[in-house]
């Protein structure tokens, strides 16, 4: 049986009635009212095939993203888009970040694809330095980044960014850019790179509605790409019918939810300070994260085993490569939820 490495397995037989999960990154304002009630005003429409072509789905993403609809492909999730990317590209080497979401290696060891990893320091902050840059080589043919990081939470800024991108173009590399928790950022046009995509042919964008609008059942992502070439090729792989007639219809009416957003976007900031601020009280080693989610680091190495007999999950991140025990990740939920995980590590009392 396939082993999970990633968070939010709440289905797992355990003794314990109830579960607070701080282990997947999910917006805690819950499903949009308008996506709630795009489920049950389309039911009838559930017993036809979905549109392989997403049409009304990618028009709305691309007034969304002053793009084309033709720029984009939508799919079962981000981690369906990467798959495909990697089985459309076949990149023979490919540039990492360590540590950052697993599914990059895996879509590249499935095509059996050579590594390169640029190791993120701990006593850089896990910061991506300037000296990225002497990574991204001619032997290259792909790069994946993940901004904000995850598990980290560390954006890069635009600024930044672009350099990488121009190093990539100038080295005939694909950058694939991953802004699945770009929307949680204060200021995220600070950050996101979304805006230039016609101008870089060498990019893809990848972004999704499972954290944002807490999706994560319904699965639903997208890629942004101005390069017909590339275009063709990751639209030739998997099967037509990857995004349901649910997920389109729900992700045409999140689109919608501008306000929705900014509420999630201010409860974030609110609840993330609270937890950062009591992390530390607490004598644990934080990072800088400005995404939906923190990451620490804590003497207890068997901290999560600790806090699930409290009924609450969180993510240890001893399978990240460049990462060993002691690093934590957890989601930032609501107060109720939060005040809740604060007294359960005072319980504890281990840091």
């Amino acid at each position: 049986m396939k082993k999970l490495v990633h968070g939010g397995d709440i289905y797992s037989e355990r003794n314990i009635k109830t579960i607070v999960d701080f282990s997947a990154n999910i917006n805690p304002l819950g499903l949009p009212k308008s996506v709630k009630e795009a489920i049950v005003s389309n039911l009838d429409n559930y017993m036809n095939y979905p549109d392989p072509l997403c049409r009304e789905l990618r028009q709305a993403i691309a007034k969304h993203e002053s793009t084309l609809a033709d720029n984009i492909i939508c799919g079962n999730g981000a981690a369906d888009i990467i798959f495909k990317i990697a089985l459309a590209l076949k990149p023979k080497k490919t540039l990492l970040i360590a540590p950052t979401f697993s599914e990059y290696e895996e879509s590249i060891r499935y095509i059996d694809g050579e590594i390169k990893y640029y190791d993120l320091k701990e006593n850089k902050e896990f910061n991506i330095e300037k000296d990225i840059l002497d990574y991204i080589t001619a032997d290259l043919n792909m790069m994946f980044i993940c901004n904000p990081n995850n598990p980290t939470g560390i954006p890069v800024k635009s600024k930044e960014m672009i350099e990488i991108v121009k190093r990539c173009e100038e080295k005939d590399v694909i950058l694939v850019v991953d802004e699945c928790f770009i929307d949680f950022l204060k200021d995220e046009e600070a950050y996101s790179i979304s805006k230039f995509i016609d101008k870089y042919k060498n990019l893809i964008i990848l972004k999704a509605f499972t954290k944002i609008y807490a999706m994560a059942g319904i699965r639903l992502g997208y890629m942004i790409c101005s390069n017909e070439l590339i275009l063709d090729k990751v639209n030739a792989i998997g099967q037509p019918w990857s995004v349901s007639t649910v997920a389109s219809k729900c992700g045409v009416a999140a689109l919608n939810e501008v306000e929705y957003v900014k509420k999630s976007k201010e409860n974030i900031e609110v609840n993330r300070e609270y937890l950062i601020d009591e992390l530390k009280k607490l004598g644990f080693k934080v990072f800088d994260s400005k995404a939906n989610f923190i990451f620490f680091k804590a003497n207890d190495k068997e901290l999560n085993v600790k806090l699930e007999e409290h009924g609450v999950l969180i993510r240890s991140c001893r399978n990240y490569k460049n990462l060993g025990d002691g690093f934590f990740r957890i989601a930032v939920k609501g107060e109720k939820d939060n005040i809740y995980l604060i007294d359960c590590l005072k319980k504890i009392g281990v840091v």
